[in-house]
């Protein structure tokens, strides 16, 4: 078995020297090397093989779903509360509150988890395409939504910020120096909507979140959320506490970056302004780093 690399960019090659023995045959020799797929000339054959298939899937990626009023960057969403993430929320947000409405739960706050996947990721102003939705959201993960108390999830927080290194309160604004603390990727660094909250990194791990609130009033331990949430992260995935053995709501194994297409695809239009609220931010003691 190999895991060369994503998206076809590498390939494994595997060498095996057998020889036949007393009518069975014994490995005596092997090796492995990965080889980059550019670096070849494409097959022609190939070529015309699946062309009808990848001209089909390039005229997808280029459909047009919906109309940017602005545009919109994830470049600094590992240390700022971006736009462009917040539309991740707002979509999870919606198709969860819609799920749980007329439900025992249909009266508990609905909040979002959401991740930066990749920081080179935009939606430029005019034309969005299903190009950048996926580019924006590039896992094929499935929206749940499960309930998590108060007390959990400043927990759940707390292990996020785990994310940014413990940072001298003076020292010069550097964000992009600060993150990935212990080799922790960008993926897992979950922020919530829905909640206002600092993450204060000048302070030891365990003891970063301050302020936490909902509505402008703090959140109590024993309260109630609904929580949307990827099915990687429900699942276990980055070790989160709570989340994995937390009681789920809602499961209709929505693809997420399909629920953005049809939600910018029913709106036809992409405006920050109706979406766009800054509930978290980064602070040092207490001060505001930008």
């Amino acid at each position: 078995m190999s895991e060369p690399k994503c998206w076809g960019q590498r390939l494994s090659v595997f060498d095996l020297t057998l020889v036949h023995e007393r009518g069975r045959w014994k490995v005596t020799g092997k090796s492995a090397t990965t080889v980059n797929s550019n670096t070849v000339e494409e097959d022609p054959e190939l070529v015309i093989l699946v062309k009808e298939q990848h001209d089909a899937v390039v005229a997808y990626v280029n459909k047009e779903v919906a109309t940017s009023t602005e545009e919109m960057s994830a470049a600094e969403s590992c240390w700022k509360d971006t736009a462009i993430l917040d539309y991740v929320h707002q979509v999870q947000t919606a198709k969860v509150r819609e799920a749980v409405a007329g439900t025992e739960n249909a009266s508990l706050p609905v909040v979002s988890i959401a991740a930066p996947f990749s920081r080179a990721a935009t939606f430029p102003a005019g034309k969005v395409t299903i190009r950048d939705i996926a580019g924006l959201y590039i896992y094929d993960n499935t929206l749940l939504a499960s309930i998590l108390t108060g007390s959990q999830i400043k927990a759940y927080l707390e292990y996020s910020a785990r994310y940014f290194k413990q940072v001298d309160p003076g020292a010069p604004v550097d964000p992009a120096s600060w993150t990935n603390a212990n080799n922790r990727p960008d993926y897992n660094y979950d922020q919530f909507s829905g909640v206002t909250y600092d993450v204060d990194i000048a302070k030891p791990e365990g003891s970063r979140i301050t302020g936490l609130a909902y509505d402008g009033t703090p959140v109590a331990d024993d309260q109630k959320f609904v929580v949307a949430v990827n099915n990687y992260r429900q699942s276990g995935g980055g070790g989160f506490p709570h989340i994995a053995t937390a009681p789920v709501v809602y499961n209709a194994q929505v693809a997420i970056r399909e629920a953005i297409v049809e939600y910018a695809s029913a709106a036809g239009t992409i405006d920050p302004a109706t979406f766009h609220v800054e509930n978290w931010k980064l602070v040092r003691n207490g001060t505001p780093v930008f």
